[in-house]
């Protein structure tokens, strides 16, 4: 017993020696806040208030508003993978603290192969009715506030990452021919039976159709064939009959500014492939999506000019 007792009091007396710290453990069995004990001073003892005041996270400032939208810091690829990819880490927000907005992807200004596909989806879905262009024009931004809108989102008329989430669960990639008013072909040379007299020369190679005159081009324009099942005739016809407000008998459907050259088969102008591009296809008509240009043509072709269809 007295072996006991010295060995305790040698103890207290290096304690108030060395003036260690000392680790309280809590009820849980972790490691509590450290307490001094200093020499020849007695252990304080923490308080219900201080308890508290030491168990609460510091308040974290929130950070001031802007009017520039916080971009991502890496820009991903326009697909359904990155944008999963590109979605922020979902870290809890400090107490007190509002949410931080979702990272930019694009807006206003940007250009490049995403903002085309941006485009491409919200036609999709007949928000938008033109382009693509590859450029975060009016139009585009203006489309986005409005998909915005519609899905109760903020209307900030940029793409940020649960904007671009949305539109890709309502939509499909595009296919090249969407992304690209001539499906990304340079219009190619005119075939030499196109140099001479009063020809419409279409290609299919590069989906133009060129009205020239006595070999100079006076306008070009894209255009749209008919499917496998339903091909455009290639070869040297002539128009033989212009419809200005000509509906289909066969199949139902309007074909303004109809200009036939084999049968049943014109150029005219499409509301389809003005909506839809080339997604679709005609049942074998030489489709044209610029109404003020087919009507300019319209005006100036003759029947019995000549048509070319070649590939």
């Amino acid at each position: 017993m007295r072996r006991s007792l010295a060995v305790v009091a040698g103890a207290a007396a290096l304690a108030t020696t060395c003036g260690c710290a000392v680790q309280t453990t809590g009820s849980g069995g972790g490691a509590g806040s450290p307490v001094r004990v200093g020499a020849g001073a007695p252990a304080p003892t923490a308080t219900a208030a201080t308890r508290a005041a030491a168990s609460t996270p510091p308040r974290t400032p929130a950070a001031p508003r802007t009017s520039t939208p916080p971009r991502a810091s890496a820009t991903p690829r326009a697909s359904a993978s990155s944008a999963a990819d590109a979605k922020p880490p979902s870290a809890a927000p400090a107490s007190g603290s509002p949410a931080p907005p979702p990272p930019v992807l694009w807006s206003r200004g940007d250009t490049g192969r995403d903002v085309r596909e941006l485009q491409a989806r919200l036609r999709q879905i007949a928000w938008l009715s033109s382009g693509p262009t590859g450029a975060y024009d009016a139009p585009t931004e203006q489309a986005v506030r409005g998909f915005q809108g519609r899905r109760g989102l903020p209307r900030t008329g940029w793409t940020d990452t649960v904007t671009w989430e949305r539109l890709l669960g309502m939509t499909r990639a595009p296919e090249k021919g969407e992304l690209y008013a001539t499906a990304g072909r340079p219009a190619a040379a005119p075939d030499p039976r196109c140099l001479t007299g009063r020809v419409l020369c279409i290609d299919k190679a590069s989906r133009t159709l060129r009205w020239m005159i006595d070999g100079r081009t006076v306008s070009t324009m894209s255009v749209r064939f008919g499917s496998q099942y339903t091909p455009t005739r290639e070869g040297v016809f002539h128009v033989y009959w212009k419809s200005r407000h000509h509906v289909s008998t066969l199949y139902d459907s309007p074909m303004p500014y109809a200009m036939f050259f084999s049968g049943g088969q014109a150029v005219h102008y499409s509301s389809d492939f003005a909506a839809r591009g080339y997604a679709g296809a005609s049942h074998g008509c030489v489709n044209v999506r610029d109404e003020a240009a087919i009507a300019g043509l319209f005006a100036q072709v003759r029947n019995g000019d000549k048509v070319v269809v070649s590939r």
